[in-house]
């Protein structure tokens, strides 16, 4: 799958669920029921031991049928790692310019973090594909990525760090391309997993 591929399923889809757990056992459990529950991009945190070998043996599970990338990526050395594993996409709470070109020039979707309009500029810039919003609640939530949609329509934005099953429909209505939620999805058992992953698709998609 290409880069644009990868970013036209992050459209259709537009949910990322970001999996910070504190082992790779327990989010592998967290990826399949979010899986069985109908989401199938799943972004693997560098803060999860063993981050690079999960999304290497993910990508050998799941296959074409599930796009994994790399969160938390903080220098070109790990991205490096990351996609050398099978990582789809990269993200990364900072403007890293380094980590930009390496994926620029290995044809990988690539997601800087930035917060003000001058970061999300400047990630633009660089070569940014999306621009990951974080932390999007402390600064103002829905309604601030709104204000930043109305002067940046060309830019993609996906507001992460905050995003709740309740609020999560509400950035999308702002503008977002899509929306990063972490524990407010991926905390509970696995049939609750399944249950607000199903949910939150069909609230998405009007059902």
């Amino acid at each position: 799958m290409n880069k644009n591929e990868v970013i036209e399923k992050i459209r259709e889809m537009r949910i990322i669920p970001v999996i910070r757990t504190e082992s790779a056992e327990k989010a592998k459990l967290v990826v399949e029921a979010l899986v069985k529950g109908g989401i199938n991009i799943l972004e693997i945190t560098m803060t999860i031991p063993g981050a690079v070998e999960l999304i290497a043996e993910l990508d050998d599970k799941y296959k074409a049928a599930t796009i994994i990338g790399a969160g938390t990526v903080l220098d070109q050395k790990t991205a490096q790692k990351c996609v050398e594993a099978g990582a789809k996409f990269v993200v990364s709470p900072i403007l890293n310019a380094e980590i930009i070109s390496f994926c620029n020039k290995s044809e990988i979707a690539v997601m800087p973090g930035a917060l003000t309009p001058s970061e999300i500029y400047a990630a633009r810039e660089n070569g940014a594909d999306l621009v990951k919003v974080f932390p999007a609640s402390a600064a103002g939530g829905a309604s601030y990525l709104k204000a930043l949609k109305a002067v940046f329509p060309n830019i993609e934005l996906i507001p992460t760090g905050g995003v709740t099953l309740e609020n999560a429909v509400d950035y999308l209505k702002a503008g977002a391309f899509a929306v990063g939620i972490g524990g407010e999805l991926t905390k509970d058992k696995e049939a609750t997993i399944i249950r607000n992953a199903r949910n939150l698709l069909d609230e998405i998609n009007g059902k």
